[in-house]
């Protein structure tokens, strides 16, 4: 009878190995490649994407332009996209309403969501220096990031193209933020704009407040300056100081 011999199947590979080839598919800083398939584009000028990837502290050390400007254009772009896709879809809201879904949906929180889901982090050309304070996961940088690749999509494929995109990444958030099921921090969102035009944060007192001390209602505002943007109540500091942040932000006073 002949001997059987066991047959040479194929090896399995090694955790080694294993972890070697997860880090060859994970995708590199800078990876313009693999970030437009994430995104579903074909970018015709990959360069607006790299530099959208590039944090201002790789200026200097990698001596690479800087994603800042394309940043102050995507908050643009973004803004007009959201802007009219609410003023289409909303003919009956009131203008109030619709910037306070604006201005969640275009929050640094949102924003930040949307990337980590993306992986952007993964993506960005950072300095040393900044890559070991744990920049890639910092919400700042990932949102303004977004900004910047919305802005080189727009430079790169046109108004049509991001258009589509933005509202293919934020559809579901602002269904969400429709339906009062995404619960927002009016604080962060209202700090982001006031900065934006006063260079300088909102101030929050508490003015008055009542009922036992087992159920007290508290009374606060929110101002910049001696200017009053909002009030609100709320049987917490924390929660009256949020509904003044809401209340400030459906006003015009927060502009």
């Amino acid at each position: 009878m002949p001997k059987r011999t066991k047959s040479k199947g194929t090896k399995r590979p090694t955790r080694r190995a294993k972890s070697a080839q997860s880090r060859r598919l994970a995708p590199r800083p800078g990876d313009v490649n693999a970030l437009a398939a994430k995104l579903g584009i074909e970018p015709k000028r990959p360069k607006f994407l790299k530099q959208s990837l590039t944090h201002k502290s790789a200026e200097q050390e990698l001596n690479l332009p800087p994603n800042e400007r394309l940043e102050f254009l995507g908050d643009s772009v973004l803004d007009l996209v959201l802007a009219e896709h609410l003023y289409r879809s909303h003919p009956d809201q009131r203008e109030g309403e619709l910037t306070k879904l604006k201005a969640v949906a275009v929050s640094e929180t949102v924003l930040a969501d949307v990337a980590r889901e993306l992986d952007i982090g993964r993506f960005l050309i950072l300095a040393r220096g900044e890559e070991q304070t744990g920049g890639r996961h910092r919400n700042s940088i990932l949102a303004d990031a977004m900004e910047a690749i919305f802005a080189a999509v727009y430079l790169d494929r046109g108004y049509r193209i991001v258009r589509e995109l933005i509202l293919r990444l934020l559809m579901g958030r602002l269904e969400a933020i429709e339906r009062q099921e995404y619960e927002p921090d009016y604080k962060t969102i209202l700090q982001e704009r006031i900065q934006g035009i006063h260079r300088a944060p909102p101030t929050y007192c508490v003015i008055s407040q009542s009922g036992p001390d087992h159920d007290r209602t508290f009374v606060a505002e929110v101002r910049i300056g001696e200017k009053v943007l909002g009030s609100g109540t709320g049987k917490s500091k924390k929660q009256a100081e949020q509904d003044a942040a809401r209340d400030a932000l459906l006003s015009d006073e927060s502009t």
